[in-house]
């Protein structure tokens, strides 16, 4: 049974990840520090999904067994800025594959709070590459993110696209991580692959993101705050897409030793047509309130997927219509409305 490390465990993407490998047999250890960016309660509620209970979860630097999956997935509360437990972690398994999605999110906080990104974000993955040359980890696959395009006129977004201009620390610390990645691939022979995500939304889904946000306010009678005036455009990719393409990176042999791919639906929504599949799914009309354009925000998103199709035979299943029906169902049952 071959061993896979997922950092953000706890998180959107992470927690969808665990349940598929746990799925297709693989020996899962979760890694979060279950930070409080978010609410910490629906980390906790991915969790106990999985089969760990908050009372476990809570406690740092110790690792539990999963009630409902056994020895298939284990759960650690482990900050990746921690240069000593870490090494433990990854002396006492011998990881056969290491998936990074821990990261501190979300382009906006990072303008107010930039040493949380650094820490997280760069100290972090150091920390992770570093493992990963002591104790002989052959294969990473890391969150990149589509923020690091920054604002660009070439439509769509291709991997090979100049990505020196981030306009967000988020950004910047997400082409560090990049860059970082292709000098250990370099120098110690491990293969890096990155994954730039791009909007991702569904079951689940971080409570940040405008999903959730605007799910909220229109159940709550509140006003959404539509940025530019609605003129912006994202490529939203639904979940079970997303993990479909990070899973066939991750457990299937790629034939490149350092690469980035981008990994989206490739079919830019405009966000008032988002919000639109919003109201039909709710039943009721969002009052909205049109705001300028934020700092370190982009216009449009729109990934060229061409590269991963190519290597793994990702083809994304889930349409915007689809994808927002299925997140309001479980949407309306988690908060049991």
């Amino acid at each position: 049974m071959k061993s896979v490390l997922v950092t953000g465990s706890a998180g959107f993407i992470g927690f969808h990840l665990c349940k598929k490998l746990i799925n297709l047999g693989y020996q899962v250890i979760g890694l979060d520090n279950i930070n409080e960016y978010y609410d910490i309660n629906l980390k906790y509620a991915r969790l106990s999904k999985l089969g760990i209970l908050e009372e476990k979860a809570s406690i740092k630097n110790k690792l539990f067994v999963s009630d409902n999956h056994g020895d298939k997935f284990k759960f650690i509360n482990m900050n990746l800025e921690d240069r000593n437990e870490l090494p433990v972690l990854f002396k006492k398994f011998n990881f056969d594959l290491i998936c990074n999605l821990a990261a501190q999110a979300g382009v906006r906080y990072s303008i107010e709070n930039p040493d949380v990104y650094v820490d997280t974000n760069i100290v972090g993955f150091l920390n992770i590459l570093e493992c990963c040359r002591k104790y002989n980890v052959k294969k990473l696959v890391y969150a990149s993110s589509s923020s690091v395009y920054g604002i660009t006129d070439e439509i769509p977004f291709i991997e090979e696209n100049n990505t020196d201009n981030p306009i967000s620390l988020y950004a910047a610390t997400k082409k560090s991580n990049e860059l970082m990645a292709f000098t250990y691939s370099h120098l110690y022979n491990i293969q890096t692959l990155g994954l730039r995500f791009f909007t991702v939304y569904g079951p689940w889904g971080r409570p940040d993101m405008a999903p959730m946000l605007f799910a909220d306010s229109i159940l709550n009678n509140k006003n959404i705050n539509v940025f530019n005036e609605g003129n912006l455009s994202r490529d939203f990719t639904y979940i079970d897409d997303i993990i479909e393409g990070t899973t066939n990176l991750l457990i299937n042999k790629i034939d490149k030793q350092n690469d980035i791919f981008n990994i989206g639906c490739s079919q830019p929504v405009k966000l008032l047509d988002f919000i639109r599949c919003l109201e039909e799914e709710l039943e009721i009309n969002a009052k909205k309130i049109m705001r300028p354009m934020q700092k370190g925000d982009v216009y449009k998103t729109w990934a060229s997927i061409k590269k991963l199709k190519k290597y793994t035979g990702y083809n994304p299943k889930i349409n915007i219509k689809s994808g927002v029906k299925k997140f309001v169902k479980w949407y309306k049952e988690y908060y049991e409305l």
